[in-house]
């Protein structure tokens, strides 16, 4: 099946608006701009891969002393007791609230887990220009664009356990570092999946697919 991308029949969208509109050559140093909003205009986002990259590394970085710094801290009558992530799912899980362990474990270690390697894979075949699977791999950006913003549950976990025990005048808990590192880590993957651009995973397949056409017109048949 033979298709046409707006690209190559002279248009381009607007990332900011939406817009399509043709696509005109402006003069050196100058860029395009949209009709309707006025966006400098670009076929693809410039240094995607580029911020992409420095996003994740920053995350998978934060991603160590998230797991590792207490998120929560608890001063009571009977004592100061830190606890992190994992410490808060084994709590759950041996307290017998095991539905709300697999809740937490879920959407704090293993979601931000699975959508650092997701992004990774996504930028380093997009940056090898690999015609690896373009059609599962657009699903898999967009079920990280989906999944994403479940990654903050764990943070809302902690919010709602400070207001619920300063309101019951119990204790006092204060967030820790290790809930800053983890609130970084979903900020920035989130950053991440919206520098990334999903198109350049098909450019690859569109070069392939015009290659044939290309020499068969350079060497025709005599």
């Amino acid at each position: 099946m033979k298709y046409q991308t707006a690209n190559d029949a002279g248009y381009i969208s607007c990332h900011a608006c939406g817009h399509v509109q043709p696509h005109v050559l402006p003069r050196a140093g100058t860029h395009q701009h949209c009709h309707r909003c006025g966006s400098p205009l670009h076929e693809r986002n410039p240094d995607s891969i580029m911020r992409t990259w420095a996003l994740l590394i920053a995350a998978a970085l934060l991603y160590i002393p998230a797991n590792l710094l207490p998120v929560m801290h608890t001063a009571s009558l009977v004592g100061d007791e830190d606890d992190t992530i994992m410490s808060g799912v084994v709590y759950f899980w041996t307290s017998g609230s095991w539905p709300l362990a697999i809740i937490v474990f879920i959407a704090s270690i293993l979601v931000p887990m699975l959508k650092l390697s997701v992004l990774s894979l996504l930028t380093f075949t997009a940056q090898r220009r690999s015609t690896w699977r373009p059609v599962e791999r657009s699903k898999l950006y967009r079920l990280v664009e989906f999944i994403g913003r479940w990654s903050m549950l764990d943070v809302f976990v902690v919010t709602l356990t400070v207001a619920l025990v300063r309101f019951q005048s119990l204790a006092v808990i204060t967030a820790g570092p290790g809930a800053i590192a983890f609130g970084s880590v979903v900020i920035l993957t989130m950053i991440a999946s919206m520098q990334f651009d999903p198109r350049l995973i098909w450019d690859p397949v569109d070069e392939d697919k015009h290659k044939p056409a290309q020499q068969s017109q350079d060497h025709p048949h005599e």
